[in-house]
């Protein structure tokens, strides 16, 4: 005899993205704030002041892409362990994209799951790393390929934190920024290349436009099925070239830069973009100093390391190419040939 039972599941992972001045907040139970020694040592003493708890601890660990892997997360681990975190408790990631993914990934694995917030401090990771519940780490055979799917409880996107912010490290997030214009609105596109975001008033409403397109797509496609997928363009490329340079030449925004223009290159031999709209989104790139160029060694050790990305498969790779200014199209039909002419233009001469 056959038994069905339906097992129904009715989950709200819905939460508040807060854009302003982080206000005073109390937590009736275990912190422990996850962060790196710069962080902390420029704006620790601030988020202490806005934040307080039953038990707080500081969890500080290496900073860098590098140390985003499986060392760093038995650190924060151990020190959960050794302070008696339960299930009830929590962590706030206070930093960069890095941090936040870290921090999201081991609440994931601790105790089968524990909250989280985020608090980001780099303006990539306001308006792309620490929405839509990403987390992971890097190991030796690509970016992110170790993760989960864990939504925060909330993100408190405090423009303060950008005071300090280093010019390499602004560029990078507004890379990501550009990123989503491209792929979703053509009018935020056109707000981006007249805006002056050195303004306060500008980069907040960029913020906002920005976090409001990531919400949206996250809102249709959490775990990655189909449009969130799209949110990936420049980075399919990005990613090689990260993995070729060890994470240590390049911030991750802009590898995605350079990984943006490799993708407008593609499009263009497509014929999905005209030469015109590539060079502006190149102008747009170049405005905040990004890097648009980089030069390929192996094109077919290039093209092969494609393979380790989380989107592709066995036999196809998968790649986020730009349609025009405001739209995109996800596909895994692009023949080889053509991504090696384009991968060419791009070889040693």
């Amino acid at each position: 005899m056959q038994v069905h039972i339906p097992l129904q599941q009715v989950i709200d992972n819905s939460y508040d993205i807060t854009i302003d001045t982080i206000e005073k907040k109390y937590f009736d139970k275990k912190v422990a704030i996850v962060t790196n020694p710069k962080v902390s040592g420029l704006h620790l003493a601030y988020l202490l002041s806005k934040i307080s708890a039953k038990e707080l601890y500081i969890i500080s660990v290496p900073d860098g892409e590098e140390y985003k892997n499986q060392a760093s997360i038995d650190l924060i681990l151990e020190s959960l362990f050794n302070h008696r975190f339960n299930r009830k408790s929590m962590l706030i990631a206070f930093g960069g994209g890095v941090i936040g993914d870290m921090t999201g990934y081991a609440a994931s694995i601790y105790q089968r799951g524990i909250d989280f917030i985020q608090v980001p401090t780099t303006l990539l990771s306001q308006v792309d790393a620490s929405v839509g519940g990403k987390t992971g780490i890097n190991n030796k055979y690509g970016k992110n390929l170790i993760g989960a799917f864990h939504q925060p409880k909330a993100v408190y996107i405090d423009p303060h934190f950008l005071t300090t912010l280093a010019k390499r490290e602004f560029g990078a997030g507004v890379a990501e920024i550009i990123k989503m214009a491209v792929t979703f609105n053509k009018d935020f596109f056109e707000f981006l290349e007249q805006a002056d975001l050195q303004d306060k008033s500008v980069l907040q409403e960029a913020i906002k436009q920005a976090v409001e397109t990531k919400a949206n797509v996250v809102a249709q496609d959490e775990k990655e099925h189909g449009l969130r997928a799209a949110l990936n363009y420049g980075h399919t490329f990005g990613h090689v070239i990260e993995n070729e340079t060890k994470y240590k030449t390049y911030l991750h925004g802009e590898a995605v830069a350079i990984g943006m223009v490799m993708a407008n290159e593609t499009a263009v031999a497509m014929g999905l973009m005209s030469k015109e709209e590539a060079q502006r989104i190149k102008n747009l790139l170049a405005k905040y100093d990004l890097p648009t160029s980089y030069t390929i060694k192996d094109i077919n050790t290039f093209y092969e390391t494609f393979f380790l990305d989380k989107k592709s498969s066995d036999a196809s790779v998968t790649f986020i190419i730009p349609v025009g200014i405001g739209g995109v199209k996800i596909t895994d039909k692009i023949d080889k040939e053509l991504i090696l002419s384009v991968l060419n233009t791009f070889g040693e001469n």
